[in-house]
């Protein structure tokens, strides 16, 4: 079977306006051909969804980059491992999956497209059994960590400090999914808040969500001395290793700031000096929650002008407006290193504001995934 990218992306294409009956129909279709993978997943199956929706999107139009793949589908593999997915059942999700596209492509679904599509699925699920076989060997598939702090900084917002088991390597910028002990098999994805310490702790920024399971425990139900459970650390939004020759602009909204304060900390910590703006918004000056740890940092290191920004409080004594409108009173930052996160339709804003400016999209960077 050779790969067809063409066929598979235009046949994905009449499968996009009934995706949600499609993804319903799809883990029907598995669990019911095989019963036993149904314990693998949660309870309610609705963020699930979401996620094999968007991880589908993302493989099928980057089957022309082949090293964008193999770097996602490896990443997606070693992550898969803390719910206990073995090679043999990547079979039964295969044939559920060919199963839904046949029949909500319906007369599109020629030999010529099955074809393409087993052939994109094989290549794909390979790409996975292989890093998670080679991850096997040198990395547990999750690691227990103690809570040894609990803060409320703000009504339904806590800063949470992890002390893993063993030691958790990872990079500034990157998150880890999280599982308590109150909700089995529910694992949801949190930034870490700081850069590696020599005492191997972790910050996590949890905001609960309305109908969060895992937010709500973690902010309310969590105390110090409880364990909880963490994935392997993910994500690309990373500094680059060696030194930093350009000046930084980080654009952080509510708990957005955990990624991109442990980028701070990690530049800071490199020896580099260039400049760094970190606009921090939030909709109340209460609702800045670091702002106080910002500031110490700020007084230590004389390169980082942290500039907070509040959106819904006109007494306030400072930057008033939104993320976008404090991105545009600043001069050019097409000579910036930019990273940004917080809640997705301001980064889709701020992007396109620095892009419009002439800002390189190399050179911004988001988080694309991010849950509460």
């Amino acid at each position: 079977m050779s790969l067809n990218p063409r066929l598979v992306k235009e046949s994905f294409s009449d499968l996009q306006p009934v995706m949600g009956k499609a993804v319903a129909y799809f883990y029907g279709r598995l669990f019911a051909e095989s019963p036993l993978l149904r314990g693998l997943f949660p309870p309610a199956m609705d963020v699930q969804r979401d996620r094999l929706f968007g991880a589908l999107t993302r493989v099928v139009w980057s089957l022309d980059s082949p090293d964008s793949l193999r770097s996602y589908l490896g990443q997606l593999g070693r992550d898969h491992r803390k719910y206990g997915v073995l090679p043999e059942h990547y079979t039964a999700v295969g044939n559920a999956l060919l199963a839904t596209i046949k029949r909500f492509v319906g007369d599109g679904w020629t030999p010529e497209v099955e074809a393409a599509w087993a052939a994109a699925y094989t290549a794909a699920a390979n790409m996975m059994i292989e890093a998670a076989e080679a991850d096997a060997g040198v990395s547990p598939a999750w690691w227990t960590a103690e809570v040894v702090d609990h803060e409320t900084r703000a009504p339904g917002l806590a800063v949470i400090t992890l002390l893993p088991a063993a030691p958790l390597p990872f990079a500034a910028g990157q998150y880890v999914n999280v599982q308590t002990p109150r909700w089995p098999r529910v694992w949801r994805t949190y930034s870490i808040a700081n850069a590696p310490r020599p005492d191997n702790t972790i910050r996590l920024h949890v905001r609960a969500v309305p109908g969060g399971w895992v937010s709500t425990t973690l902010v309310s139900r969590t105390r110090v001395g409880d364990s909880v459970l963490l994935g392997p650390p993910v994500g690309a939004m990373t500094p680059p290793e060696g030194e930093h020759p350009r000046d930084l602009l980080l654009v952080a909204g509510g708990t957005g700031l955990a990624p991109l304060k442990a980028i701070a900390q990690h530049v800071i910590a490199s020896g580099d000096r260039p400049n760094i703006h970190l606009l921090f918004g939030a909709r109340t000056a209460a609702e800045l929650y670091d702002l106080g740890d910002l500031i110490r940092m700020e007084a230590h290191y004389p390169w980082l002008r942290v500039v907070p920004v509040v959106s819904a409080e006109p007494a306030y004594d400072g930057m008033r407006g939104t993320l976008p409108d404090a991105v545009r009173r600043f001069h050019s930052w097409t000579e910036h290193e930019v990273y940004v996160c917080g809640p997705p339709a301001m980064v889709s804003e701020i992007v396109r504001l620095l892009e419009d400016d002439g800002v390189p999209p190399g050179r911004i960077h988001r988080d694309p995934v991010r849950e509460p």
